[in-house]
């Protein structure tokens, strides 16, 4: 059995806990407590050397590292159900917004990005806030004008970018940021936490 090396409230573990119950494969989560700094401790920095989450060991020898490479492992060695479109176009278009999301708007906005801007920079708790809704403006106000009416980021078609969608979005309610400018991102978040594969990988879950 897989194990997942990940904190509860990491959106990019979270991206592979949805990935993983998507797939149909059983997996053992080991929680790495970022809030206590385990992620920096050794045993942990023997698996991830960038002490980040997720990690999932697939063999005794082999710990992959990084969400977005996770899910295109997941998808060559476990394509059904497929999570990125058969076209070439349409997957070079789920990729794109995968990486809008990842790659653009999250860093920005996790957790040793938030607390280096207080604890370092000393930014107050009000500013920090500020930081977040503006880039989560930022990114979401793109994204928005790139989905159509389905119920997925690519219409009627579950594909990873729903997959790293959602994590992202919780974070945004979970900061308060304001989202009434975003009914199609909403209207995904809402379809997707019907379907159990997403509400079971949930962070309270």
């Amino acid at each position: 059995m897989m194990t997942l090396y990940d904190y509860w409230r990491s959106s990019a573990a979270y991206r592979v806990r949805i990935a993983l119950n998507l797939k149909g494969i059983a997996y053992e989560r080991v929680p790495v407590d970022l809030r206590l700094g385990e992620q920096g401790k050794q045993a942990h920095l023997s698996r991830q050397p960038q002490g980040l989450v997720p990690a999932l060991q697939i063999s005794d020898d082999e710990c992959l590292t990084q969400s977005l490479a996770i899910l295109e492992w997941l998808e060559e060695e476990h394509p059904d159900p497929a999570l990125l479109p058969k076209d070439a176009t349409m997957r070079a278009r789920t990729r794109s917004l995968m990486n809008q999301i990842a790659a653009d708007i999250h860093p920005l906005n996790n957790l040793r990005v938030l607390k280096y801007l207080v604890n370092d920079l000393g930014l107050s708790e009000e500013k920090k806030t500020q930081w977040y809704h503006h880039w989560i403006g930022v990114g979401f106000s793109a994204l928005e004008k790139q989905l159509g009416d389905g119920p997925y980021c690519m219409e009627d078609k579950l594909t990873y970018a729903d997959v790293c969608l959602i994590p992202q979005v919780y974070n945004a309610y979970r900061f308060e940021a304001p989202m009434a400018a975003f009914p199609k991102i909403r209207a995904v978040y809402e379809h997707c936490l019907t379907l159990s594969a997403f509400s079971e990988a949930a962070p309270e879950e």
